[in-house]
């Protein structure tokens, strides 16, 4: 179990290095840093998430699981970036955020145009009223008032269990 002993350095892509000289920090960037990285004595890199998303929760709202936001780079930077981690013996891990998608996400645009019932449909929760799971503790009551949200045009609620805009996963 080699994470018991790991030393993990936490990488946020957007704000590590700017390669391009955009203002936000990419995978070519991260990679010219990967020396500087090694020779801090980490041996693994946890990337925050860097996939395509409307960034209303600093990429925590995933709109596709299989891509790299363009901000950062290209899937081939990010394949790249692996490589080169590897080559200096560092493992890279990554936040896969499956609780929840953001509400641009494919799946809850199919999701919510599904039948009642159907399997694109059941990807999330629905229900009919806000009262269902009344005791669960809403976490951001600076700016959500339920864990519920309408949706019309599934003409029901969806759960979420962070913002209203990343409607969560029916696991």
């Amino acid at each position: 179990l080699w994470y018991k002993d790991a030393v993990i350095y936490q990488v946020h892509v957007k704000s590590y290095f700017d390669s391009n000289n955009d203002g936000i920090g990419d995978f070519p960037g991260l990679i010219e840093k990967l020396d500087y990285i090694a020779d801090l004595g980490v041996n693994t890199i946890w990337l925050l998430p860097f996939y395509p998303s409307p960034r209303r929760d600093d990429g925590y709202d995933i709109a596709e699981y299989r891509g790299v936001s363009p901000d950062y780079g290209t899937m081939a930077d990010a394949r790249r970036f692996i490589a080169e981690a590897h080559k200096r013996n560092l493992r890279v891990i990554t936040e896969l955020v499956i609780n929840h998608t953001s509400d641009q996400h494919p799946w809850f645009q199919r999701a919510r145009k599904a039948k009642p019932g159907s399997k694109a449909r059941d990807f999330y929760v629905w229900s009919d009223d806000d009262h269902k799971y009344d005791g669960t503790r809403i976490i951001f009551l600076d700016t959500e008032k339920s864990n519920w949200t309408w949706d019309p045009v599934a003409g029901q609620y969806f759960w979420h269990r962070f913002y209203s805009h990343q409607p969560d996963l029916n696991f």
